[in-house]
Protein backbone atom coordinates (compact mmCIF):
# COMPACT_ATOMS: atom_id res chain seq x y z
CA UNK A 1 0.00 0.00 0.00
CA UNK A 2 1.56 3.15 -0.99
CA UNK A 3 0.11 6.40 0.24
CA UNK A 4 1.39 9.84 0.71
CA UNK A 5 2.87 10.57 4.17
CA UNK A 6 -0.01 11.52 6.62
CA UNK A 7 0.90 14.90 8.31
CA UNK A 8 -2.61 16.64 8.82
CA UNK A 9 -5.86 15.65 9.19
CA UNK A 10 -7.27 16.67 5.97
CA UNK A 11 -4.95 14.22 4.66
CA UNK A 12 -6.78 11.53 6.72
CA UNK A 13 -10.19 12.67 5.87
CA UNK A 14 -9.35 12.96 2.42
CA UNK A 15 -8.05 8.82 2.90
CA UNK A 16 -11.57 7.99 4.29
CA UNK A 17 -13.32 9.59 1.37
CA UNK A 18 -11.80 6.55 -0.76
CA UNK A 19 -12.47 3.92 1.00
CA UNK A 20 -12.89 0.65 -0.80
CA UNK A 21 -15.64 -1.62 -0.23
CA UNK A 22 -15.76 -5.33 0.12
CA UNK A 23 -15.07 -7.94 -2.50
CA UNK A 24 -18.66 -8.57 -4.02
CA UNK A 25 -17.35 -11.97 -5.81
CA UNK A 26 -16.37 -13.41 -2.87
CA UNK A 27 -19.22 -12.52 -1.00
CA UNK A 28 -20.80 -14.16 -3.93
CA UNK A 29 -19.04 -17.32 -3.71
CA UNK A 30 -19.69 -17.71 0.05
CA UNK A 31 -23.16 -17.19 -0.43
CA UNK A 32 -23.44 -19.44 -3.08
CA UNK A 33 -21.84 -22.42 -1.10
CA UNK A 34 -23.63 -21.29 2.73
CA UNK A 35 -27.03 -22.88 1.55
CA UNK A 36 -25.39 -26.43 0.09
CA UNK A 37 -23.95 -27.27 3.48
CA UNK A 38 -24.86 -30.23 5.46
CA UNK A 39 -27.22 -28.18 8.38
CA UNK A 40 -31.07 -26.55 8.42
CA UNK A 41 -30.21 -23.27 6.47
CA UNK A 42 -29.38 -20.71 9.37
CA UNK A 43 -28.58 -23.02 12.01
CA UNK A 44 -24.89 -21.92 12.67
CA UNK A 45 -26.16 -18.39 13.65
CA UNK A 46 -24.19 -15.91 13.84
CA UNK A 47 -20.68 -18.08 12.15
CA UNK A 48 -22.68 -18.03 8.61
CA UNK A 49 -22.39 -13.67 8.99
CA UNK A 50 -19.09 -14.18 9.57
CA UNK A 51 -17.61 -16.28 6.88
CA UNK A 52 -19.44 -14.20 4.79
CA UNK A 53 -17.72 -10.73 6.14
CA UNK A 54 -14.37 -12.59 6.09
CA UNK A 55 -14.60 -13.49 2.41
CA UNK A 56 -15.58 -9.85 1.32
CA UNK A 57 -13.28 -7.81 3.41
CA UNK A 58 -10.21 -10.16 2.63
CA UNK A 59 -11.16 -9.85 -0.72
CA UNK A 60 -10.94 -13.81 -1.54
CA UNK A 61 -13.28 -16.70 -1.09
CA UNK A 62 -13.10 -19.26 0.70
CA UNK A 63 -11.47 -17.38 3.52
CA UNK A 64 -8.74 -18.44 6.33
CA UNK A 65 -7.34 -17.81 9.23
CA UNK A 66 -3.31 -18.07 9.38
CA UNK A 67 -2.11 -15.17 9.96
CA UNK A 68 -3.68 -12.72 12.63
CA UNK A 69 -2.27 -10.45 14.46
CA UNK A 70 -2.99 -7.89 17.58
CA UNK A 71 -1.61 -4.72 17.76
CA UNK A 72 -1.76 -3.06 21.67
CA UNK A 73 -1.60 0.41 21.29
CA UNK A 74 0.30 2.56 24.57
CA UNK A 75 -0.30 6.07 25.38
CA UNK A 76 -0.15 8.68 28.31
CA UNK A 77 -2.99 11.20 29.40
CA UNK A 78 -2.18 14.45 30.82
CA UNK A 79 -5.95 14.61 32.58
CA UNK A 80 -4.50 11.93 34.66
CA UNK A 81 -3.67 15.17 37.04
CA UNK A 82 -7.14 15.20 37.45
CA UNK A 83 -7.47 12.55 39.95
CA UNK A 84 -9.68 10.52 37.25
CA UNK A 85 -7.80 6.95 37.45
CA UNK A 86 -7.15 4.01 40.30
CA UNK A 87 -3.90 3.58 39.40
CA UNK A 88 -0.74 6.19 38.41
CA UNK A 89 0.39 7.22 35.34
CA UNK A 90 3.78 4.82 35.59
CA UNK A 91 1.51 2.05 35.32
CA UNK A 92 1.48 2.59 31.41
CA UNK A 93 5.67 1.30 31.24
CA UNK A 94 4.64 -1.10 33.87
CA UNK A 95 2.02 -3.06 31.81
CA UNK A 96 4.78 -2.24 28.68
CA UNK A 97 7.19 -4.00 30.18
CA UNK A 98 4.45 -6.73 31.16
CA UNK A 99 3.20 -7.32 27.62
CA UNK A 100 7.02 -7.52 26.99
CA UNK A 101 7.98 -10.16 29.25
CA UNK A 102 4.75 -12.16 28.05
CA UNK A 103 2.93 -11.92 31.86
CA UNK A 104 -0.66 -10.06 30.73
CA UNK A 105 -4.02 -11.36 29.71
CA UNK A 106 -3.19 -10.82 26.10
CA UNK A 107 -0.13 -12.60 26.12
CA UNK A 108 -1.84 -16.07 27.32
CA UNK A 109 -4.60 -15.88 24.83
CA UNK A 110 -2.52 -14.90 21.45
CA UNK A 111 -0.73 -18.30 23.03
CA UNK A 112 -3.62 -20.33 23.07
CA UNK A 113 -5.22 -18.90 20.03
CA UNK A 114 -1.79 -18.77 17.76
CA UNK A 115 -1.99 -14.64 17.53
CA UNK A 116 1.41 -12.67 16.66
CA UNK A 117 1.12 -9.59 19.59
CA UNK A 118 2.83 -6.46 18.83
CA UNK A 119 2.82 -3.76 21.11
CA UNK A 120 3.37 0.09 19.89
CA UNK A 121 4.30 2.49 21.78
CA UNK A 122 2.57 5.99 20.86
CA UNK A 123 5.16 8.28 22.37
CA UNK A 124 4.23 6.90 26.19
CA UNK A 125 7.05 9.65 27.55
CA UNK A 126 5.00 12.61 26.39
CA UNK A 127 1.43 12.27 27.63
CA UNK A 128 -1.31 14.16 25.67
CA UNK A 129 -2.75 17.79 27.46
CA UNK A 130 -5.05 18.06 29.96
CA UNK A 131 -8.24 17.41 28.09
CA UNK A 132 -10.15 19.48 30.77
CA UNK A 133 -7.90 22.38 30.35
CA UNK A 134 -6.92 22.67 26.32
CA UNK A 135 -6.97 20.62 23.23
CA UNK A 136 -5.39 17.39 23.73
CA UNK A 137 -3.11 17.27 20.81
CA UNK A 138 -2.77 19.97 18.23
CA UNK A 139 -3.57 19.10 14.36
CA UNK A 140 0.01 17.98 14.04
CA UNK A 141 0.31 15.63 17.03
CA UNK A 142 -2.54 13.73 16.06
CA UNK A 143 -1.98 13.03 12.32
CA UNK A 144 1.37 11.84 13.44
CA UNK A 145 -0.10 9.72 15.71
CA UNK A 146 -2.28 8.46 13.03
CA UNK A 147 -0.14 7.84 10.47
CA UNK A 148 2.18 5.42 13.54
CA UNK A 149 -0.69 3.69 13.63
CA UNK A 150 -1.35 2.82 9.85
CA UNK A 151 2.18 1.41 10.13
CA UNK A 152 0.88 -1.40 12.42
CA UNK A 153 -0.81 -4.02 10.07
CA UNK A 154 1.00 -4.85 6.98
CA UNK A 155 -0.75 -6.66 3.76
CA UNK A 156 -1.13 -10.39 4.02
CA UNK A 157 -2.61 -10.70 7.61
CA UNK A 158 -5.81 -12.51 7.51
CA UNK A 159 -6.98 -10.51 10.68
CA UNK A 160 -6.37 -7.84 12.90
CA UNK A 161 -6.99 -7.62 16.23
CA UNK A 162 -7.11 -4.09 17.88
CA UNK A 163 -6.19 -3.15 22.04
CA UNK A 164 -5.03 -0.28 23.68
CA UNK A 165 -3.18 0.43 27.52
CA UNK A 166 -3.78 3.57 28.78
CA UNK A 167 -4.46 5.22 32.12
CA UNK A 168 -6.56 7.35 31.79
CA UNK A 169 -8.30 6.69 28.30
CA UNK A 170 -11.80 5.79 29.66
CA UNK A 171 -11.69 9.30 30.58
CA UNK A 172 -10.62 10.43 26.97
CA UNK A 173 -12.86 7.68 25.69
CA UNK A 174 -15.73 8.90 27.40
CA UNK A 175 -15.30 12.52 26.52
CA UNK A 176 -15.27 11.50 22.99
CA UNK A 177 -18.57 9.46 23.27
CA UNK A 178 -20.60 12.48 25.21
CA UNK A 179 -19.11 14.74 22.28
CA UNK A 180 -20.21 12.76 19.18
CA UNK A 181 -23.46 11.76 20.56
CA UNK A 182 -24.75 14.16 23.70
CA UNK A 183 -26.47 12.85 26.71
CA UNK A 184 -25.53 13.35 29.55
CA UNK A 185 -21.46 12.64 30.72
CA UNK A 186 -22.72 10.29 33.55
CA UNK A 187 -24.06 8.02 30.03
CA UNK A 188 -20.34 7.65 29.05
CA UNK A 189 -18.28 7.26 32.25
CA UNK A 190 -18.02 4.00 34.26
CA UNK A 191 -15.55 2.84 36.68
CA UNK A 192 -12.28 2.34 34.05
CA UNK A 193 -9.48 0.94 36.66
CA UNK A 194 -11.83 1.23 39.29
CA UNK A 195 -12.80 4.43 40.58
CA UNK A 196 -16.17 4.81 42.60
CA UNK A 197 -17.57 7.28 44.94
CA UNK A 198 -16.22 10.63 44.98
CA UNK A 199 -13.65 9.56 42.73
CA UNK A 200 -15.80 8.76 39.87
CA UNK A 201 -18.45 12.00 40.76
CA UNK A 202 -15.13 13.87 39.37
CA UNK A 203 -14.21 11.67 36.38
CA UNK A 204 -18.14 12.69 35.23
CA UNK A 205 -17.34 15.77 36.11
CA UNK A 206 -13.85 16.47 34.18
CA UNK A 207 -15.79 14.75 31.02
CA UNK A 208 -18.95 17.07 31.37
CA UNK A 209 -16.67 20.67 31.60
CA UNK A 210 -14.14 19.20 29.16
CA UNK A 211 -17.18 18.78 26.46
CA UNK A 212 -18.41 22.24 27.44
CA UNK A 213 -14.74 23.94 27.08
CA UNK A 214 -14.23 22.77 23.47
CA UNK A 215 -17.50 22.59 22.13
CA UNK A 216 -17.03 25.56 19.90
CA UNK A 217 -14.30 23.74 17.91
CA UNK A 218 -15.58 20.01 17.96
CA UNK A 219 -16.84 19.99 14.44
CA UNK A 220 -16.40 16.68 13.22
CA UNK A 221 -15.48 13.15 14.57
CA UNK A 222 -11.71 13.92 13.86
CA UNK A 223 -11.36 17.43 15.68
CA UNK A 224 -13.61 15.43 19.05
CA UNK A 225 -10.44 12.49 18.84
CA UNK A 226 -8.08 15.55 18.28
CA UNK A 227 -8.94 17.37 21.72
CA UNK A 228 -10.44 14.96 23.57
CA UNK A 229 -8.74 11.57 22.76
CA UNK A 230 -5.46 10.40 23.37
CA UNK A 231 -2.49 9.40 20.96
CA UNK A 232 -3.05 5.58 20.94
CA UNK A 233 -6.64 6.44 20.22
CA UNK A 234 -5.48 8.52 17.18
CA UNK A 235 -3.38 5.44 15.97
CA UNK A 236 -6.49 2.88 16.25
CA UNK A 237 -7.86 4.98 13.90
CA UNK A 238 -4.97 4.75 11.55
CA UNK A 239 -4.72 1.52 11.95
CA UNK A 240 -8.39 0.53 10.98
CA UNK A 241 -7.68 3.01 7.79
CA UNK A 242 -4.86 1.00 6.51
CA UNK A 243 -6.56 -2.57 7.75
CA UNK A 244 -9.36 -1.10 4.81
CA UNK A 245 -7.25 -0.43 2.13
CA UNK A 246 -4.93 -3.39 2.80
CA UNK A 247 -8.31 -5.87 2.94
CA UNK A 248 -7.44 -6.65 6.47
CA UNK A 249 -11.13 -7.94 8.66
CA UNK A 250 -10.76 -5.94 12.02
CA UNK A 251 -11.71 -7.69 15.32
CA UNK A 252 -12.61 -4.51 17.42
CA UNK A 253 -11.93 -4.78 21.36
CA UNK A 254 -13.74 -2.57 24.31
CA UNK A 255 -14.77 0.50 25.04
CA UNK A 256 -11.49 2.58 24.04
CA UNK A 257 -10.83 1.06 20.84
CA UNK A 258 -15.03 1.42 19.98
CA UNK A 259 -14.48 4.97 21.14
CA UNK A 260 -11.31 5.47 18.83
CA UNK A 261 -13.30 4.17 15.85
CA UNK A 262 -16.27 5.82 16.48
CA UNK A 263 -14.62 9.07 15.22
CA UNK A 264 -14.47 7.87 11.82
CA UNK A 265 -17.64 6.32 12.35
CA UNK A 266 -18.73 10.00 12.69
CA UNK A 267 -17.19 10.97 9.26
CA UNK A 268 -18.30 8.16 6.71
CA UNK A 269 -20.97 5.63 8.65
CA UNK A 270 -19.52 2.97 6.22
CA UNK A 271 -16.06 3.67 7.39
CA UNK A 272 -16.13 1.01 9.88
CA UNK A 273 -17.93 -2.03 7.69
CA UNK A 274 -14.64 -4.12 7.40
CA UNK A 275 -14.61 -4.20 11.75
CA UNK A 276 -16.57 -6.33 13.97
CA UNK A 277 -17.00 -5.53 17.52
CA UNK A 278 -15.71 -8.71 19.85
CA UNK A 279 -17.41 -7.93 22.70
CA UNK A 280 -19.67 -5.64 24.72
CA UNK A 281 -17.73 -4.34 27.69
CA UNK A 282 -18.56 -4.37 31.34
CA UNK A 283 -17.67 -0.38 30.95
CA UNK A 284 -21.18 0.54 30.97
CA UNK A 285 -20.69 3.36 27.98
CA UNK A 286 -19.83 0.64 25.58
CA UNK A 287 -22.97 -0.83 25.24
CA UNK A 288 -24.80 2.70 24.33
CA UNK A 289 -21.86 2.79 21.84
CA UNK A 290 -22.57 -0.53 20.01
CA UNK A 291 -26.23 1.15 19.60
CA UNK A 292 -24.99 3.99 18.44
CA UNK A 293 -22.34 2.62 15.84
CA UNK A 294 -24.64 -0.33 15.04
CA UNK A 295 -22.93 -2.82 15.54
CA UNK A 296 -23.79 -6.23 17.65
CA UNK A 297 -20.84 -7.75 19.57
CA UNK A 298 -19.43 -11.36 19.02
CA UNK A 299 -20.20 -12.20 22.90
CA UNK A 300 -20.55 -10.80 26.52
CA UNK A 301 -18.41 -11.97 29.29
CA UNK A 302 -18.69 -8.93 31.66
CA UNK A 303 -14.80 -8.16 30.87
CA UNK A 304 -13.52 -5.01 30.73
CA UNK A 305 -9.60 -5.72 30.65
CA UNK A 306 -8.62 -3.82 27.34
CA UNK A 307 -5.90 -4.44 25.74
CA UNK A 308 -7.11 -6.56 23.01
CA UNK A 309 -8.33 -9.27 25.07
CA UNK A 310 -11.76 -9.50 23.63
CA UNK A 311 -10.49 -9.06 19.71
CA UNK A 312 -8.08 -11.93 20.70
CA UNK A 313 -10.21 -14.15 22.11
CA UNK A 314 -12.58 -13.50 19.57
CA UNK A 315 -10.11 -15.28 16.72
CA UNK A 316 -11.38 -18.78 17.86
CA UNK A 317 -14.73 -17.69 16.64
CA UNK A 318 -13.21 -16.55 13.61
CA UNK A 319 -11.52 -19.61 13.18
CA UNK A 320 -14.40 -21.98 13.79
CA UNK A 321 -16.81 -20.18 11.52
CA UNK A 322 -14.12 -20.58 8.22
CA UNK A 323 -13.68 -24.08 9.92
CA UNK A 324 -17.45 -24.51 9.18
CA UNK A 325 -17.71 -22.86 5.81
CA UNK A 326 -14.89 -24.23 4.32
CA UNK A 327 -14.81 -28.47 5.23
CA UNK A 328 -18.50 -29.25 5.78
CA UNK A 329 -19.47 -31.24 3.22
CA UNK A 330 -22.45 -30.33 0.47
CA UNK A 331 -25.42 -32.28 0.52
CA UNK A 332 -24.15 -33.40 -2.86
CA UNK A 333 -21.06 -34.98 -1.16
CA UNK A 334 -22.56 -36.21 1.57
CA UNK A 335 -25.34 -38.07 -0.70
CA UNK A 336 -28.07 -36.59 2.10
CA UNK A 337 -31.39 -35.18 0.70
CA UNK A 338 -31.67 -31.32 0.52
CA UNK A 339 -34.92 -29.57 1.66
CA UNK A 340 -36.52 -28.04 -1.57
Amino acid sequence: MNQTPITTLDAIRDLIKDFPGPDKDAISAARLREPNLTKPKGSLGRLEEIAEWLAGWQGKHPAQINLPRAIIFAGSHGVTVKNISAFPSEVNQQMIANFQGGGAAINQLCKVFDIELKVMEVALEIPTRDLSEEPAMDDGDCAEAVAFGMSGPNVGLDVLCIGEMGIGNTTASAAVCHALYGGKSEDWVGPGTGVTGKELDNKIKIVRESVILHKAILTDGLEILRCLGGREMAAICGAIITARLSRIPVLLDGYVTCAAAAALHAIDSNALDHCMVAHVSAEPGHRRLLKKLNKIPLFDLSMRLGEGSGAALAVGLLRGATACHNGMATFEEASITNKE
